[in-house]
């Protein structure tokens, strides 16, 4: 959707919090900035234009998330916990706009799942799942003029029931692939019986152990009809009702406690659970007389692949929060850091921020928060990443989808889904490190970020998985050279670009992904008629490869859109952003470097002018880091010191 212009994300000519004095945080004063940092706070408000989000409803957000949700009262049992998750899920959901609104507007949706996050990761896990993948596939494959399962979505809608998801079985790896949960049409009640044929076919994880709070999921399973099975379809199911009853046949298992990611896991049954007509999910196919059967959309592969098509809601919200918990850590590590003395004998009552090892470990989250800030606003416009608004998706068998459904269903975006999922982990958990004792035990904070980051590698679909996918695709059309250095040297900074620019970082990665999948695809190569055998050992023999093409292709994906991205930035902001995102550049190389040598793309000495390098952009960046933490608008609560300190004299 096309967003007017908001006046009050304007820089200011002075520094004040913007220029209407709009507080997006009920109860918060402004937070006067120079300048510079209020014309790149401003554009960091929305990068992309149609993605900015007005003043009244980052203040709604703000309101359906106050203050209050951003921790739990002390002595809290889990399960206590855990209803006051879905008690703040439900409040938040009721004052935030309608369901359907929220679905059609990427970036609105997205601002409020952020919010979430960084106040609660479990408040976003459960809010996430109840809009996109419970209510998501009732909205995308409900016909407009089709009744549909009306009470399921009157329940989710009206945050009745709360959301959850059937998916993954436990038996098995790779289960999305071919569900062993079935559907069977019941011609004498005209509705369906979903059946899982054992324990092994039990749907975990889930969010359904909560005795106490009424839940509606969506279930996906294979459907069998005619005797044959016709394709993975979603159902709707009510779990459990508000007096705490579950249907006949509906069996739920709660899991052990676990504390990485703090909800309500349990594995779930379902033995000849009958549901009516409508809870078919049918997205246009229909039954036959006779036992016939019509899918518009083609095979049980073509279907599998429709059916997983409710992901990229998914995802976007995936990487949006991801952006958020690392901006959230970073400010973190700042407050962590500001005012802090130190006893070390070379330079005692010496502050904190003063030495190098904690001044790059600040700058370097915060280059990183402001980088996958600009991916997220990126991927929550209209055609995020330059392609045609509708692609035909590959089939299930075809060489995106060997693995999972993910990389057929939308390849760049799930990639991005899982490199931003990994460096995200990696950004918290540098923070938490750099914040010492505190950023452990003195909050659940920073510990929170990395839990969640940490269970988005499995859930949303498997990192591992989308990397081997892509590296497929990837290697079934290699480029024609390997030639790493193109002649002209513009890889290197040859061409006037800086060293360590993402500009720069860009090109190297090219290099890198050429090189790495005409490597990839000469080892995979198995000729015009291979068997499934001979197939399987060149693949299971080079997934190590496979994993780190795929890497660098996501590298080169995110480089692109920091690098584009980062050309609209304000004149008044350029030069504070520059150094930063440089030094997001050199530590991509850093990060990259073996890579980078191995294959010829750098020579030696590469390291040694990194650290040189950083330490120059570092400088450039002298007594701005507050500014920088300032500009990217966290949430009030986050932005406060969490532990009392002694001055620094």
């Amino acid at each position: 959707m096309t967003r007017p212009s908001d006046p009050s994300s304007a820089p200011s000519p002075v520094p004040q919090a913007d220029a209407s004095g709009v507080v997006f945080e009920p109860g918060a004063g402004p937070v006067e900035l120079p300048p510079d940092a209020s014309a790149l706070r401003g554009w960091m408000r929305g990068t992309v234009p149609d993605g900015r989000l007005e003043a009244k409803e980052r203040l709604m957000i703000a309101e359906a998330v106050p203050a209050a949700y951003f921790g739990y009262p002390d002595g809290l049992t889990l399960s206590q916990r855990q209803g006051l998750t879905y008690e703040r899920m439900r409040a938040a959901g009721l004052a935030a706009p309608p369901a359907a609104e929220l679905l059609e507007d990427p970036p609105l949706l997205c601002g409020l799942l952020e919010r979430c996050a960084v106040a609660d990761p479990a408040l976003f896990h459960v809010l996430m799942l109840h809009y996109t993948l419970a209510l998501g596939p009732i909205v995308r494959f409900t016909p407009p003029d089709g009744p549909g399962p009306r009470a399921d979505r009157e329940a989710l809608e009206s945050m009745a029931a709360a959301g959850t998801l059937l998916m993954t079985e436990i038996g098995r790896s790779n289960s999305h692939l071919s569900p062993r949960t079935l559907a069977r049409h019941d011609p004498e009640t005209g509705g369906f019986v979903l059946s899982t044929p054992d324990a092994a076919a039990a749907k975990f994880p889930t969010n359904t152990a909560h005795p106490d709070v009424p839940k509606v999921a969506a279930v996906y399973a294979t459907l069998e009809h005619g005797g044959s099975e016709r394709g993975v379809f979603v159902f709707t199911v009510p779990l459990r009702a508000a007096d705490g009853s579950t249907p006949p046949g509906v069996e739920i298992t709660p899991a052990p406690d676990t504390f990485g990611l703090m909800v309500d896991y349990a594995a779930v049954t379902l033995t000849g659970v009958r549901v009516p007509f409508e809870s078919w999910l049918g997205d246009g196919a229909r039954l036959e007389p006779g036992g016939g059967f019509h899918d518009p959309v083609g095979g049980p592969g073509e279907r599998l692949v429709r059916s997983m098509g409710i992901a990229p809601p998914v995802w976007r919200a995936v990487v949006s929060v991801c952006a958020a918990l690392a901006r959230a850590s970073a400010v973190t590590l700042v407050a962590h850091t500001a005012g802090r003395a130190t006893l070390g004998r070379l330079a005692p009552r010496r502050p904190l921020g003063d030495y190098r090892n904690q001044q790059e470990a600040m700058l370097g989250a915060l280059a990183s928060a402001y980088a996958l800030t600009l991916v997220a606003d990126r991927v929550k416009g209209p055609r995020p990443l330059g392609r045609a608004a509708e692609a035909e998706p590959a089939g299930a068998g075809s060489a995106g989808a060997a693995w999972a459904p993910w990389s057929a269903v939308d390849r760049d975006l799930a990639l991005l889904k899982a490199a931003v999922t990994a460096h995200t982990q990696d950004v918290v958990g540098a923070c938490r490190v750099h914040a010492g004792a505190p950023g452990f035990a003195a909050s659940h904070r920073l510990n929170g970020y990395r839990g969640l980051a940490h269970a988005y590698q499995s859930a949303g679909g498997d990192n591992e998985l989308i990397l081997f996918d892509t590296a497929r695709a990837l290697a079934a059309d290699p480029p024609a050279g390997t030639g790493p250095v193109p002649e002209d040297g513009s890889e290197f900074g040859e061409d006037g670009s800086e060293f360590g620019s993402v500009a720069m970082c860009r090109g190297l990665a090219a290099s890198l992904e050429r090189a790495l999948t005409v490597r990839l695809a000469d080892r995979t190569a198995t000729g015009d008629a291979p068997d499934a055998e001979e197939v399987f050992t060149a693949w299971n023999d080079n997934l190590a490869l496979a994993a780190t093409t795929a890497r660098i292709a996501a590298d080169g994906i995110v480089l692109r859109i920091v690098d584009e991205s980062s050309r609209s930035v304000p004149n008044a902001a350029g030069a504070l952003l520059a150094p930063l995102l440089r030094i997001y550049g050199l530590d991509w190389i850093e990060r990259r470097a073996a890579l980078l040598l191995e294959h010829r793309v750098a020579e030696p000495g590469l390291l040694e002018r990194v650290g040189a390098e950083r330490r120059r952009a570092c400088d450039a960046l002298a007594g701005r880091v507050g500014d920088l933490a300032a500009a990217l608008d966290t949430p009030a609560p986050v932005a406060a010191p969490t532990t009392p300190r002694e001055p620094v004299l």
